[in-house]
């Protein structure tokens, strides 16, 4: 009788992909909660928009005073190769605004890259005075 047999590796696949989910769910209600308290901080309408994705991006654009056509931008990694970087792009583009908008330096967007230091960050400018 083996030990680890192909019922003991799916079952280690199963959990792992539900450890993963969980962390997975937490950022987002995290970045959610964080979105919806930057959005009331600055009087933005429709504060909920922050647990719908795409809507998200959506109340981002007019958190950070950008057009809203610039929710468009979730398209741009359908561009190969530079895709996925002009996505970023745009995105630490929108996030600056967003935090010149409660009266943050802007560069701040820029750390939105570094993970861990990403949720601090996005953290402080939600509910730091």
């Amino acid at each position: 009788m083996a030990l680890f047999g192909p019922s003991m590796g799916l079952a280690m696949m199963g959990a792992f992909f539900v450890v993963w989910l969980v962390v997975i769910l937490a950022f987002y209600v995290y970045f959610a909660l964080a979105l919806m308290s930057i959005a009331k901080k600055t009087k933005t309408k429709n504060a909920w928009l922050a647990w719908i994705p795409i809507a998200n991006i959506y109340l981002m654009t007019q958190v950070g005073k950008v057009p809203a056509w610039w929710t468009l931008s979730v398209l741009l990694p359908i561009i190969p190769f530079i895709g996925g970087l002009a996505l970023a792009a745009v995105m630490i583009y929108i996030w600056w605004k967003i935090a010149e908008a409660i009266h943050r330096p802007g560069w701040w967007s820029i750390l939105l890259i570094v993970p861990i230091v990403n949720l601090v960050i996005v953290g402080i400018m939600a509910w730091g005075k």
